[in-house]
């Protein structure tokens, strides 16, 4: 398939959108690895910082894509609500919807730049790539306190349903 004129401009904007994003981040998980407590405090604690030191690459590979687009990189960050909640359940739970809300940014990305830049595609995917697997880890680490995903319950609740069927049906 032929390649399409690159749109320049909601490059830019979305670029500068991720941007902003991945340097709340940085600053979202770095609060986060401060407020963790309790005895899973030094992997959690760990975790936290890596999430802040990879979102931290992520705003500057997209910095970096931006400039040499011809843009020109914000000061700004986005919005970060405090919840002022910091059970590792409450913190799990926001940074999995951070993870959610970052990987729809890099589909709009993927979406504007598909079949019109090879490597602003590949770089789209490959974060894509990140924010799903950041995902699957989340994921595991909510199932150890009790907060499961929509995915973990599809297809378990039927057979814990029948297994209480029929204890029911040879009670009665």
């Amino acid at each position: 398939m032929p390649l399409k004129d690159l749109d320049t401009k909601s490059t830019l904007k979305l670029l500068s959108r991720i941007m902003e994003f991945e340097l709340a981040g940085v600053v979202r998980y770095t609060h986060y690895s401060l407020m963790v407590t309790g005895p899973n405090r030094i992997p959690i604690v760990a975790f936290m910082k890596a999430q802040a030191s990879e979102s931290l690459l992520h705003a500057q590979q997209a910095g970096e894509l931006l400039t040499g687009l011809g843009g020109h990189p914000t000061l700004q960050i986005a919005p970060i609500d405090e919840t002022y909640r910091h059970a590792v359940k409450d913190i799990l739970e926001e940074s999995a919807a951070h993870e959610a809300r970052a990987l729809k940014l890099y589909k709009e990305l993927l979406e504007a730049v598909e079949h019109s830049s090879v490597y602003l595609e590949e770089f789209a995917r490959t974060q894509i790539a990140a924010e799903e697997m950041h995902s699957l880890e989340l994921r595991k680490m909510m199932r150890d306190i009790g907060v499961g995903s929509e995915h973990e319950h599809e297809g378990s609740g039927r057979k814990g349903k029948r297994k209480s069927k029929r204890k029911d049906k040879r009670r009665g």
